[in-house]
């Protein structure tokens, strides 16, 4: 991931996560998503079966912040992105998934919240997820 060129933020196998932060989320939305994205067996095992963790393959996690997530398209020809928590409520919620993802022993790369950034990936495999957390829970 890149700032006016510059990484700042790569890592190898492993999750990228782009986190939209909606108004109203609060510290236990963001633990639920970081403890969800810790334990997700997404990735295969020796018979090619989704059983492992991207703890246990020693796998890392991209955390991008993006608004743009909470983009509502219902009407017109313009999202609206009245959903979206603003910066200074969004920022420390990013930070605490980070953090707790680090704390499941998992090694976060990040990029710079609120900046233009150009993230590139290369999606090794067949699994894209969306997790929607509400109240704390994931679904």
């Amino acid at each position: 991931m890149a700032v006016d060129g510059t990484i700042v933020g790569s890592i190898g196998p492993g999750l990228a996560v782009l986190v939209g932060v909606a108004d109203g989320d609060g510290p236990g939305d963001a633990d639920a998503l970081a403890d969800k994205l810790a334990g997700l067996r997404i990735f295969n095992d020796d018979e090619g079966k989704m059983n492992l963790s991207v703890a246990d393959v020693g796998g890392s996690a991209l955390i991008v912040s993006q608004f743009t997530l909470l983009g509502d398209t219902r009407r017109g020809r313009r999202p609206s992105f009245v959903g979206a928590a603003l910066p200074e409520m969004a920022a420390p919620l990013v930070e605490r998934v980070v953090e707790r993802i680090e704390g499941h022993g998992i090694a976060v790369a990040t990029g710079s919240f609120g900046a233009m950034m150009q993230v590139s990936l290369v999606n090794d495999g067949p699994v894209t997820l969306v997790l929607d957390v509400v109240d704390g829970k994931v679904r």
